[in-house]
């Protein structure tokens, strides 16, 4: 059963987060790494996405913890059904959080729109190795592209738009004693005041997440071609 419910988008410092929960003994966490690393759970997704049935108690099995999309993208439904699960709401700057978003997630769902002949050969392969992997694209498209953002993840101004408005949306809909809205920069204190948790004696946990997608993502692909994941 979930403890912690992540309202906050991708790329607000959710790994960090992830983490941090996690030494906090709020984990397993489950997060968007979760899904990248079980592709079982893609389908899962997308059956939640193109509007069937959700069985949150089955899709969070095992999990103390939800944060980053497409969890967060349901935010409203998680918080109704668990209704002792506390909410946090993860910000960073607008501006900074757009660079990040847009030069990682959103530049693949972009390049999907026009793949060239050579990558689709490897989506091929890919699809042949691992073919619930292979419904990435259309889930993420079902659960954050689409819900969250109309589609229109190449329009800048639509897509800040869309983040403030969800961060007051949150704010408002999520009752005060409920609700941590946090910066990760602000460290332990915050979150563990919250929690109610004694502040650990170590720094706390960093993740340059956009380096990480960059560097991590090669090996992935190589992963599901030489596996079969």
């Amino acid at each position: 059963m979930l403890t912690v419910i992540g309202a906050g988008f991708g790329r607000t410092g959710t790994a960090s987060l992830k983490a941090a929960l996690e030494r906090l003994g709020h984990g397993p966490c489950y997060h968007m790494s979760t899904v990248i690393a079980e592709p079982r759970r893609v389908r899962q997704w997308l059956d939640v996405g193109e509007g069937r049935a959700a069985d949150w108690d089955a899709l969070f099995d095992g999990f103390r913890a939800a944060i980053d999309w497409p969890a967060a993208s349901y935010w409203r439904e998680l918080a109704a059904h668990y209704p002792d699960a506390k909410v946090i709401l993860t910000v960073r700057d607008p501006a900074r959080w757009y660079d990040s978003v847009s030069s990682t997630i959103f530049a693949r769902a972009l390049a999907e729109r026009r793949l060239p002949p050579r990558r689709r050969m490897v989506r091929w392969l890919v699809a042949r190795r691992s073919p619930d992997f292979a419904l990435y694209p259309r889930m993420a498209r079902a659960t954050v592209f689409d819900r969250v953002f109309g589609g229109r993840i190449d329009d800048r101004e639509h897509v800040l738009a869309v983040f403030e408005r969800h961060v007051a949306e949150v704010k408002e809909a999520v009752p005060a004693e409920r609700l941590l809205v946090f910066d990760v920069r602000d460290g332990w204190a915050p979150l563990c005041a919250f929690l109610g948790v004694p502040v650990p004696d170590e720094p706390f946990p960093e993740s340059n997440e956009r380096a990480a997608w960059h560097r991590k993502r090669p090996r992935r692909l190589a992963r599901l071609l030489l596996r079969g994941r």
